[in-house]
């Protein structure tokens, strides 16, 4: 080995000690800083997790006081979720305070995005406003049945959150709308009366006798346990059709029996029709046919 060659290996290891000593310097310089740091992140959290449990124990608190003022089970829901979203809010800006970061600074940030973002949750905010409508309107309430007109969703109301709210359909299957969808259509609510008319549609044949149709109708209504012996039953008919008689009939139910009743009135009318020879007709086109003479 020359001693060029050596010389150029006791510089390179001279460096080396030379940036690990630096190195070692930065560490020991930056251990408190670090140690300091950990701390913060520790506190913030503890901070966190005892804030959890405090938002759930204020959050308990408002329900229960919302539950023994008997307030609507939708402004019980719709209250709570705003009350969430605040304080963990309100938490995690407190924690961002507590690990050093400028909160003027953001607030300020914030304060001039304020436009940029109010435009980018324009929807969400035109949402919150329909929640809002809907707390102070009560165009239905949890617990009803509501058919939404424009896309033609329905089902029984299970949550009014904040941005949307939650439908069980029948077949058990869940719809979520936003709100400002439901406040700026029309909807149907069908629930909204303790009773509700039901109206139903039997075909009979031309040739059946009209009035025995007519009066075994009414006697199936009148016999039904479900229909308001109190209120109007009317059977009429509805329409004279290309190939048979349509027989409107209508009655008052509860809400609740609304839908077994239909189904059982249904068969019942089918079934007593069948053992008094009253065809109910499939439709039909008669064609006459002229010979050339």
């Amino acid at each position: 080995m020359t001693a060029e060659t050596t010389n150029e290996v006791v510089e390179v290891t001279q460096d080396t000690v030379e940036e690990m000593n630096r190195f070692a310097q930065y560490l020991q310089d930056s251990i408190p800083s670090l140690i300091a740091f950990g701390i913060k992140v520790l506190i913030a959290l503890v901070v966190f997790f005892i804030g959890r449990l405090v938002i759930q124990w204020i959050r308990k608190i408002v329900r229960r006081s919302l539950e023994r003022s008997k307030a609507d089970k939708g402004v019980e829901q719709f209250v709570d979720s705003f009350l969430r979203a605040g304080l963990y809010c309100l938490l995690i800006f407190s924690i961002a305070a507590k690990l050093g970061i400028d909160t003027t600074s953001v607030a300020a940030l914030l304060a001039s995005g304020g436009v940029a973002i109010g435009l980018a949750l324009q929807g969400s905010l035109s949402n919150f406003a329909g929640g809002v409508l809907i707390l102070l309107l009560k165009p239905f309430e949890v617990g009803d049945y509501i058919i939404e007109d424009t896309n033609k969703n329905e089902g029984t109301v299970k949550e009014i959150q904040i941005f949307y709210t939650k439908l069980s359909t029948i077949d058990n299957k869940t719809i979520v709308i936003p709100n400002g969808m439901l406040t700026n259509s029309s909807l149907t609510n069908a629930t909204a009366k303790a009773e509700r008319r039901l109206d139903l549609r039997v075909s009979i044949a031309y040739e059946v006798d009209l009035r025995k149709a007519k009066a075994l109708v009414e006697e199936i209504l009148r016999r039904d346990a479900c229909v308001k012996k109190d209120d109007e039953i009317n059977v009429f008919v509805d329409e004279l059709a290309d190939s048979a008689v349509i027989l409107g009939a209508r009655a008052w139910v509860s809400n609740e029996e609304f839908w077994p009743t239909r189904w059982r009135l249904l068969e019942t009318i089918k079934l007593t029709f069948d053992e008094e020879g009253i065809a109910i007709p499939y439709p039909q086109m008669t064609v006459h046919h002229v010979e050339n003479v």
